[in-house]
């Protein structure tokens, strides 16, 4: 029979569309990694539009529409990447399957033609006459017993290489018209990438006229970026001092050296400390809707590379009025108010401390105890810029923490 010479043909084919069927489902899970990674980008670019048009009619300043410029720029190009990667991705996975297509073909091809040597077959030997005639001419009951079950297995075979081909046949149908939507998602990506960078030039010019217009008067702005770092600077060395003073006050009531920089916990203390940690990388955002301006760590100025700016957790640009809310339980542990209205609240969680600055109204006091998502204050709109910023900042003991590995998705 066909089907014999052929097996050993088969088995390679059947392993290459399995090698094929599983990295096409590797490529598509990660098409869909990339695809929220992109959608999340667009969605990202949309909300700093829309944050920035609260402020719109305010006068801001250069360094200020630089800063925003350049960031509407990096996620741009970012999103630019990340659909070019899809792309990628999308070619890759149109090639497997048009490499499992020809494969299919093939098989399809191989079935059918052993279809066609059994339909030969059994033409010649339609007849129940000779069915009954290969049975009768057996020399035994045994031997004539084991042509009738030949008969039926021939029979039953038949229907299985029958059923094969309607079944390669329609997956070979699938797969043409996944192939066709594969093309067209490619062409969407590709005309979505168009418009990307034609926003991106856009962005970059305008970046561009503004570089030109503070080179005119570079040391007035180095200045003005100096001193407002001086006033950070000079916040955080008090939060700093705040912290601890409230580390030495902690082993100074349970007797130990208050030279230590690490928080002397009570049971209760170590608990919440422990159940803050436990949700390390799922704490809500302080803000019900916010982008990260400016990260943690030393950034450069857009201006002038060596300008180092520090930021001991992240800005969050948000709505005008946007409530300020606890990421956890906690206890209010110290309230600083700003002479210029950019009010302090740092609320204790064990020996970790979360500190909400740039708050223009304040609903808590210290001493008080607050739940996830309390509201706690609100947050102040730059008079200048109309822009609302929260300054938020994670310590652990006497040491500040990317607040970017303790948000969820920040």
């Amino acid at each position: 029979m066909i089907r014999v010479n052929t097996s050993s043909y088969k088995v390679i084919l059947c392993l290459i569309i399995l090698f094929c069927g599983i990295s096409t489902y590797a490529q598509s899970k990660k098409q869909q990694q990339l695809e929220a990674q992109r959608r999340e980008l667009l969605s990202q670019i949309n909300q700093f539009e829309r944050l920035m048009s609260q402020g719109k009619k305010e006068k801001k300043s250069i360094l200020s529409n630089l800063d925003n410029i350049n960031f509407k720029i990096s996620k741009r190009e970012n999103l630019i990447r990340i659909t070019n990667q899809q792309a990628n991705n999308l070619t890759r996975e149109i090639n497997n399957n048009q490499k499992e297509i020809t494969n299919l073909r093939n098989r399809l091809q191989v079935l059918k033609d052993e279809y066609a040597a059994m339909l030969v077959k059994s033409y010649k030997s339609r007849s129940e006459e000779s069915k009954i005639m290969f049975l009768l001419s057996s020399n035994n009951f045994q031997q004539a017993y084991k042509r009738l079950q030949y008969i039926k297995q021939y029979a039953n075979y038949q229907k299985k290489q029958g059923e094969e081909i309607k079944l390669q046949t329609l997956k070979l149908q699938e797969l043409n018209k996944s192939l066709q939507q594969q093309k067209q998602e490619k062409q969407k990506l590709i005309e979505a990438n168009k418009i990307a960078k034609r926003e991106l030039d856009k962005e970059r010019k305008q970046y561009d006229e503004l570089m030109a217009s503070v080179s005119k008067n570079i040391n007035l702005h180095r200045s003005q970026i100096r001193t407002k770092q001086k006033e950070v600077d000079k916040i955080d060395r008090e939060i700093e001092k705040i912290v601890k003073a409230a580390i030495a006050a902690s082993n100074k009531k349970a007797g130990k050296s208050s030279s230590s920089k690490t928080f002397a916990l009570t049971p209760d203390q170590k608990l919440l400390a422990a159940n803050f940690m436990a949700n390390k990388g799922k704490l809500p955002w302080p803000v019900n809707e916010g982008l990260v301006q400016l990260r943690y760590g030393i950034q450069r100025s857009p201006i002038d590379r060596t300008l180092p700016i520090k930021s001991n957790g992240v800005r969050i640009l948000t709505n005008k009025g946007e409530k300020v809310r606890a990421v956890f339980n906690g206890v209010v542990s110290e309230i600083m108010p700003q002479k210029n209205g950019n009010n302090v609240v740092m609320i204790r969680h064990g020996n970790y401390i979360t500190i909400y600055k740039n708050l223009s109204k304040i609903y808590v006091k210290k001493g008080d105890k607050v739940i996830t998502k309390q509201d706690i204050g609100e947050v102040r709109t730059n008079k200048v810029s109309g822009e609302a910023v929260l300054s938020f900042v994670i310590y652990k003991d006497s040491k500040t923490q990317n607040p970017a590995h303790w948000i969820y998705k920040m």
